[in-house]
């Protein structure tokens, strides 16, 4: 009897193939996890070396930190030389400092600050977090107007307000940063009188009860809507003026992509099946032009994490950048570290959630 026959038992027919993509009896896990996976060992082990690229680049900054802290007079004793390099560990060869330095940040501590006087953990807990929400607000007005000025742009190409929001993503990415927080502190704060001055909330205030560090965030997790208004009131200026360069960016960067995919044959064919223009851009558009538009979006926010010293020093911002400075004048080494630590610790959490987002909007990334 043949096999082809649907009466008579079927010989020799092969046993399907298991599905791609699901956990088999052999503990085969699921694409996503795998390439989850694959990405946190990655990050760990940058971690690592991370923590000697800062130590390694911190000690070779030339001058003397014995000098910067101790001062001439006390730099003419030995005495006081030796003994100040004995409590901070610069009498140990290199690697054993840094030995020492890697046991002491997997034990959460970075040291003790030679400008404050404090644990390096603790300046860094209140700098992080007001840098944080800085930068934060600052990335998320910019990916909602950029990406939205990007898509208008894209649809409405070699129009009035193509041309116009071309031109307004020019000027935001070629007008210099501080600059331009010189003149918003100046108009808006000084003349204008219609913004609040320097700092986190108005003088006299007290900071709301510490949950996160982010003022707004805990102003309203306490009910304390007059410190919610006046931190969010201090809070816009600044994360406006670090967000136009990052909307200028944003808005050219979905523009190109939007446009690419607009161009795709797939997208023809759904015009070409009567789908509706909305669903059209955001089921098929939007999730493909979507993959350039997070790479540089999670690049600016790093930047912005690591880059707002001059608009923190124009707004008296307490955050990393001027914690940053002040250890890097003084040749406060912990602190340094602390701070290239923390940085570099920041990249690799922006990098990992990026391929995370990758491997979620695009299946061939994490099958790859």
């Amino acid at each position: 009897m043949s096999s082809k026959d649907p009466s008579g038992p079927v010989k020799d027919s092969p046993a399907a193939p298991p599905k791609p993509g699901r956990p088999g009896r052999g503990g085969r896990r699921h694409p996503l996890a795998r390439f989850l996976f694959r990405r946190v060992v990655t990050a760990l082990l940058l971690a690592l070396g991370i923590t000697l690229v800062t130590f390694v680049l911190t000690n070779l900054v030339p001058g003397d930190p014995v000098a910067a802290n101790l001062g001439q007079r006390a730099l003419g004793d030995p005495a006081i030389v030796a003994q100040w390099r004995a409590e901070h560990g610069l009498d140990k060869p290199l690697p054993q400092q840094y030995l020492l330095h890697l046991q002491g940040v997997l034990q959460g501590d970075f040291g003790m600050s030679q400008q404050s006087h404090r644990p390096v953990a603790d300046d860094l807990a209140e700098a992080v977090p007001a840098t944080l929400e800085l930068a934060g607000t600052a990335i998320l007005i910019s990916v909602v107007l950029g990406v939205a000025f990007g898509v208008v742009a894209a649809l409405r190409r070699d129009r009035l307000s193509d041309h116009v929001l071309r031109v307004v993503s020019l000027v935001g990415i070629s007008v210099p940063t501080f600059w331009l927080a010189l003149i918003a502190f100046y108009v808006f704060f000084y003349r204008l009188q219609i913004t609040p001055g320097s700092g986190r909330i108005d003088p006299g205030m007290s900071p709301p009860p510490t949950v996160t560090g982010l003022y707004t965030v805990d102003a309203a997790l306490a009910g304390q809507w007059d410190v919610f208004s006046s931190a969010l009131g201090h809070l816009l200026t600044p994360a406006l003026v670090l967000a136009l360069y990052t909307i200028g960016l944003l808005t050219r960067f979905t523009r190109s992509a939007v446009l690419e995919v607009l161009g795709q044959d797939y997208v023809r064919a759904a015009r070409a099946k009567g789908l509706p223009p909305r669903v059209i851009l955001f089921r098929y558009v939007l999730r493909s032009a979507l993959v350039p538009v997070i790479t540089v979006a999670g690049l600016a926010f790093g930047s912005l994490l690591s880059g707002t010293v001059l608009v923190e020093a124009i707004f008296a911002w307490p955050g990393v950048g001027q914690y940053a400075y002040k250890s890097a004048t003084s040749l406060d080494l912990p602190a340094v570290m602390g701070v290239g630590l923390v940085v570099g610790c920041v990249y690799l959490v922006i990098n990992l959630i990026v391929d995370v987002l990758y491997g979620i909007i695009d299946p061939r990334v994490r099958m790859s």
